[in-house]
């Protein structure tokens, strides 16, 4: 396979064209025949509700009328306030989505429920057990905050190997993605990166561009890798994979969720795909395949689930979750997911092919590490609190049984003093010159 990059072709801008070329071009590669229509505006109207988003298809409806009528001198700050209403508004739902009672649809099933003859503990019970996690440093470093120790140290990076072996054997090229990216990035992916309800952390200060931030997934950095590149369609589908650390604002209250299930920052390997437009819906399939086959091989219990619109972001066309079965919880939780997102980040970021039409593109977590961890630590446990490793990871760690902590337990010490000789002598000089005046 001839993997991206071989054939591109760099679109050049002088300096004094960037202001220009970031906002003009955006609005022109923006489908506005879509957006633009009357005949439109009902279903989008509906799909924003559906989605609980925060777009209005009626102001960019007025504002258009407005463009379209308005003279040259009147046209740029219309387009301006026309843009920004208009990159609110959410991808097109799948047509399956649209009656759908706005719950996830189960679309199947795979791995055995264990029998434990015994009450599964949760993972927090067995990580302190073997003193294989930290998470009482939140009052230096915030909450959610966490140290993965040895054996779970290792547990990680044999999961981030096997997860990129997996991903090689597929075809995937690996790529290595910064973690700071520019706002306006995020936010052509579909991300809010302002306001309270942001899960994105916004660098700020003396030291850094106001506009810069922490990246929530590798998604964001491979698709600034493709901003502004135009590839050629003999090379589709091109598959990439990286590894990187996510950085999230989310919190939760749920019991379940506590400890390292929900985290501010974690390592994930995710999947990214550039399709044909015709090719993108089985893409999904291949990516959610790739995931079931993932998970399987560790000997998790796993569902697949549809997911409604009232779940998607707003650059999902459509979204399958995998969710595990955790049974030191009794729960079922999400371990990863996959969305094709069509043509809503190409036209934003300006990725093309063949001379100016618009890729689909994929996104899908391989693995996220702390929760598979977490997932792998309850389902195989045994009743001495010891987790046998799933076969596929023991070439990879060296060992096939988790049971302690290969360092020491460290306890505090109480320094015993030596006695001060000179205090010692002056105690026996009194004593003497006591008993001698009696």
């Amino acid at each position: 396979m001839t993997f991206v990059f071989s054939s591109v072709i760099r679109r050049k801008v002088s300096p004094s064209e960037v202001q220009f070329y970031r906002h003009s071009s955006k609005f022109d590669r923006l489908n506005w025949k879509y957006l633009g229509d009357p005949k439109n505006s009902a279903d989008i109207r509906e799909n924003i509700s559906r989605r609980k988003g925060v777009g209005d298809i009626d102001e960019v409806s007025h504002l258009k009328s407005k463009y379209d009528c308005a003279n040259s001198g009147e046209k740029d700050s219309i387009r301006e306030r026309l843009l920004e209403a208009a990159l609110r508004i959410p991808n097109v739902s799948h047509s399956s989505l649209i009656h759908n009672d706005g719950s996830p649809i189960v679309v199947k099933r795979c791995g055995t429920r264990k029998n434990y003859d015994f009450r599964p503990a949760a993972f927090e019970t067995l990580s302190k057990r073997w003193g294989l996690t930290r998470t009482d440093t939140s009052v230096y470093t915030g909450p959610r905050s966490y140290y993965l120790l040895d054996q779970l140290a290792d547990l990680e990076a044999a999961l981030v190997n096997y997860a990129v072996d997996l991903l090689r054997s597929k075809g995937f090229r690996l790529v290595s993605v910064p973690d700071v990216l520019p706002r306006e990035v995020i936010e052509d992916c579909g991300m809010n990166t302002r306001g309270v309800r942001s899960q994105v952390y916004s660098l700020g200060g003396e030291l850094s561009n106001e506009d810069l931030c922490l990246s929530g997934t590798a998604e964001m950095g491979v698709s600034f890798l493709l901003k502004d590149q135009e590839l050629q369609s003999k090379d589709f589908p091109q598959r990439i994979a990286a590894v990187s650390r996510c950085y999230r604002a989310e919190t939760s209250k749920i019991s379940e969720e506590k400890g390292i299930y929900r985290v501010h920052q974690f390592t994930k390997v995710e999947m990214y795909g550039v399709y044909l437009p015709e090719e993108s819906a089985e893409g999904l399939l291949h990516f959610r395949d790739i995931q079931e086959e993932f998970f399987n091989s560790l000997g998790l219990e796993i569902q697949i689930l549809d997911m409604p619109e009232c779940e998607l972001g707003a650059q999902a066309h459509r979204k399958y979750d995998i969710e595990a079965y955790f049974p030191g919880k009794d729960f079922w939780g999400e371990l990863s997911s996959a969305s094709d997102c069509t043509d809503y980040q190409a036209r934003r970021l300006n990725i093309t092919y063949d001379s100016g039409k618009f890729p689909h593109t994929i996104n899908g977590t391989a693995c996220a590490v702390p929760r598979t961890i977490v997932a792998i630590m309850e389902t195989h446990q045994c009743k001495d609190g010891t987790v046998v490793v799933p076969k596929r990871l023991v070439p990879y760690l060296g060992y096939d049984v988790i049971a302690n902590s290969r360092l020491p337990k460290i306890t505090p010490y109480k320094i015993k003093r030596k006695p001060d000789k000179s205090k010692t002598q002056k105690i026996e000089s009194k004593e003497l010159l006591g008993g001698s005046h009696q």
